[in-house]
């Protein structure tokens, strides 16, 4: 698996073991081999359509970080471990399951629910092995992405500036606003300082971050634009309603405004309104669209406290927002949604499957984030029912709709994806699961 930087075999470049030779390879290997995985071909230099596609090629908006050669070939060692973690190492951990775990829970008489099936396989030493690397691709991405943005973050503060110079759009912050406790008390998904941490006065460190580890972390599989989950919800409307004709659009906990630019390509001319607690990742947002020649004007706001009027948007959406957001407030962001919607209009919440939609294997796989990747909340928002949710927001339950929205960058390159949802490579599945209820 080489990983190169812009000049090809630059002396930054980086390599897992082509030909076994490096002690992280043998390790690999020797792990691989000791399970009876040797049949998983062992191919570093990645011949296969999956592997050899391009996945580096993030468009290049005028704020995005600009890497040396030894910074971009670090970000794609760890875009390519990750890949290989996905594509290869994880197949393992079914074996496991299949020839020990299984077995072990029927003559224990267990059932086989993420509990159990996580009290057998966190003792099984491949699944250790995996786990340590999964958790370690996500800690090095981080650290990848920040070396060069605090390199360069007095010229991104000036770009931000500059991009929001005579805007189409608007940026509307609130030093007041108190942040959850359910953001500060715990880095989501292991981003240092999370969305809302400010380094410096008109910070943007963390929607520069952001906007490119979501590119490494889906390893390319969410488009260049990182707009996969907003485009493939909109796409999925505008087929599903042609009729359908919104006039204002919110989009709720937006971080950089990767999905509510979809909205803008989907939805021509509409008005869109885009809200997060974190002011960084705003400030990157507004320029970002700037620089992207997109009008949309963004808040910082609560989703569980909207200070928009009753009735004021035909369209209220979220892409993974509900797994990032207190179990106990989630219920209030459902109903503000409701709160704020017009007669006629619609509410769509974007994310990975519900685990009672998945087999037991692959909810516990799926379940990952929960126990090693700092998401507290993943558990619960995978185990809502939609229905309910919805009705106790205010929606009649003849409204409410649960889909699979097919990928919207997979027609354009289904090779890309595994099909399957799980820790690490959510972007893989092909769809996305998204629920909601007609006002």
């Amino acid at each position: 698996m080489r990983c190169v930087g812009r000049r090809g075999d630059s002396d930054g470049a980086a390599n897992l073991s082509s030909d076994r030779g490096s002690e992280f390879g043998q390790a690999i290997a020797a792990q691989l081999g000791a399970f009876g995985l040797d049949r998983i071909k062992w191919e570093c230099e990645m011949t296969t359509a999956v592997d050899t596609m391009d996945t580096t090629s993030q468009y290049r908006h005028d704020l995005l970080v600009e890497m040396n050669d030894d910074e971009q070939s670090r970000q794609e060692f760890v875009r390519s471990l990750k890949l290989f973690l996905a594509h290869k190492v994880s197949l393992g951990n079914k074996k496991v399951y299949e020839e020990r775990v299984r077995p072990q829970l029927q003559k224990q008489g267990r059932s086989e629910s993420i509990p159990e099936i996580n009290r057998l396989m966190k003792k099984q030493e491949y699944y250790q092995f995996w786990s340590s690397l999964q958790r370690c691709s996500q800690e090095m991405m981080w650290n990848s992405i920040q070396i060069p943005v605090e390199r360069q973050l007095d010229q991104l503060i000036g770009k931000a500036k500059k991009a929001a110079e005579n805007p189409r759009g608007s940026l509307a912050l609130d030093p007041d606003l108190a942040i959850p406790k359910w953001q500060t008390r715990v880095d989501i998904h292991c981003m240092p300082g999370g969305y809302h941490t400010e380094l410096c006065e008109d910070d943007v460190a963390a929607g520069a971050v952001y906007d490119r580890a979501v590119y490494i972390y889906a390893m390319g599989r969410m488009g260049p634009y990182n707009d996969d989950i907003g485009a493939s919800a909109a796409k999925w409307l505008k087929e599903r309603f042609p009729d359908f004709k919104p006039k204002r659009i919110l989009d709720e906990g937006c971080t950089v405004g990767h999905s509510t630019l979809a909205w803008a390509e989907y939805y021509p001319g509409v008005e869109i309104h885009a809200i997060d607690v974190g002011a960084p990742v705003l400030r990157y947002a507004h320029a970002r669209a700037e620089a992207l020649g997109v009008k949309v004007h963004f808040h910082q706001m609560n989703a569980a406290e909207l200070k928009f009027a009753d009735g004021y948007f035909d369209v209220v959406s979220g892409s993974i927002l509900m797994h990032e957001t207190g179990t106990k407030v989630a219920p209030l962001v459902l109903s503000e949604a409701h709160r704020v919607l017009a007669s006629g209009g619609v509410m769509l919440q974007a994310e990975t499957p519900p685990y009672k939609d998945l087999k037991p294997y692959d909810a516990f796989m799926l379940d990952w984030d929960t126990r090693n990747n700092n998401e507290p909340f993943w558990h619960a928002s995978h185990d809502i029912d939609a229905v309910k949710a919805c009705v106790k927001a205010g929606f009649s339950e003849k409204k409410v709709f649960e889909v699979l929205a097919p990928s919207a960058f997979e027609s354009k390159m289904s090779q890309r994806y595994t099909h399957v949802f799980q820790s690490g490579d959510f972007g893989g599945g092909g769809q996305w699961y998204v629920y909601g209820a007609w006002k």
